[in-house]
């Protein structure tokens, strides 16, 4: 089945000003016809044409990493989303990343400094673990899967919880502290899976890590976690980051990009700090991490407890929807009804209500992301029945949401599943 998306795209040019459009002789002045070669056989390369505009998504946000051809020339935008390119053979301008709508540009010879807003695609995913990721068996049965359905999207880990580096990453560091455990090839699954015309993120467990603070006490915060405000684990997660996009994934996802929860919490000492430290200190580790690999074409989301959502603080954890979503392409809250507490919402058992405890959680999020970021949340994929899975997805398809099943062993049913004359 076809795994084309359908995508909507806005295109706004700047007036008809000669403003960033400049023509010039890459020679300077034509020569003089030559006295001793008829004119006709004299050559000249064609005088170039420069284009300048900037690429933007919604709500005005800038987006870098973003292809862009004019003619001969190619190039991508920078970090504020702008480009140059000159070239000898102007035409249409084309717009592409990964991940978004693309976008052609009319030119002409009066067109002026040029802006596009490109859009990110409706993700509908499913969570591949490092079992299924290393199984070929497996795996081809979750790409027939995404065939038959409405699915177009895989989240591999590459550094999983507990902090195992799935893959024979080039990060020396990851090796100096034995995070090294192959499981799979993810140039050879990003192949196959984009083959199947199918959109690869990978998901990175970044700060718990008993790795890394069993080799580098002094960065513990407690248990098995790092400090977020650490410079090294820092640094180590974002060199994986970067890493995975040079492997070719569309998007990289973080997860327990946080501080920890629970027992661990109240023994860390976060609970002493003022709630905006901790926030800062998530939300510039995000920063970090998107100006790393934006340019490089990636783009960026990150995982938060669904509970902050629907709370007006960060629950100890530095997440807040309206900070992180900022530096986010998109936020994916995670919504397991079978994980809120017995009452929530006047419900005696959440779980037992997928539809009404799902579409809660998305609603309250929606009115807290930045403009310039998407929701697309983590939905329950287990516990349930198929056609409970397919009530949690329904609540996010009537919101116009993407949404991601969380599988622990990556076992999914075509049953949960919307097909794709089901959806938008």
């Amino acid at each position: 089945m076809t795994r084309a998306v359908s995508l909507v795209v806005t295109l706004a040019l700047a007036g008809c000003s000669a403003v960033g459009v400049t023509t010039s002789s890459s020679t300077g002045a034509l020569p003089a016809p030559s006295t001793t070669i008829p004119p006709s056989t004299t050559t000249t390369e064609p005088p170039l044409v420069t284009v300048t505009g900037a690429i933007v998504g919604p709500g005005g946000r800038v987006v870098a990493g973003v292809t862009v051809e004019f003619g001969d020339a190619s190039g991508v935008t920078d970090h504020r989303g702008r480009f140059t390119l000159a070239t000898g053979q102007p035409g249409p301008i084309h717009v592409s990343k990964s991940g978004w709508s693309t976008l052609e540009i009319a030119w002409g010879p009066g067109t002026g400094l040029v802006s596009g807003v490109i859009h990110p695609i409706t993700i509908r995913g499913l969570r591949v673990g490092a079992g299924a990721a290393g199984d070929d068996a497996h795996f081809q049965y979750l790409l027939d899967l995404a065939d038959d359905t409405a699915v177009n999207t895989l989240v591999f880990d590459t550094k999983q919880e507990g902090g195992q580096v799935l893959y024979e990453t080039g990060v020396g560091l990851a090796h100096q502290i034995g995070a090294v455990d192959p499981w799979y090839d993810p140039v050879r699954r990003i192949s196959q899976a984009k083959t199947a015309g199918l959109y690869t993120i990978t998901r990175i467990v970044v700060f718990e890590d008993v790795l890394w603070v069993v080799a580098n006490p002094e960065e513990k915060l407690a248990g098995p976690w790092a400090d977020p405000r650490s410079v090294g684990a820092r640094a180590y997660n974002i060199e994986l980051a970067k890493e995975a996009c040079a492997l070719g994934f569309d998007e990289v996802q973080l997860d327990y990009v946080r501080f920890p929860a629970g027992r661990t919490a109240t023994v860390s000492g976060q609970l002493d700090l003022p709630e905006t430290e901790r926030v800062a200190a998530i939300e510039s580790f995000l920063a970090e991490v998107r100006a790393a690999v934006q340019p490089m074409g990636c783009s960026l989301s990150a995982d938060i407890f669904a509970i902050v959502v629907s709370t007006n603080d960060d629950q100890g954890l530095g997440q807040r929807p309206e900070e992180l979503s900022a530096h986010l392409d998109a936020l994916s809250p995670m919504i397991y009804p079978s994980h809120y507490s017995l009452g929530w919402l006047g419900f005696p058992d959440p779980n037992d209500y997928p539809y009404e405890v799902t579409a809660n959680a998305i609603d309250a999020a929606l009115g807290r992301i930045d403009p310039g970021s998407v929701l697309r949340p983590w939905l329950q994929g287990f516990w349930w029945s198929d056609d409970q899975i397919r009530l949690a997805i329904q609540a996010a398809e009537d919101r116009g949401v993407g949404w991601i099943l969380w599988n622990v062993g990556s076992d999914f049913h075509p049953a949960a599943l919307p097909r794709d004359d089901e959806v938008d």
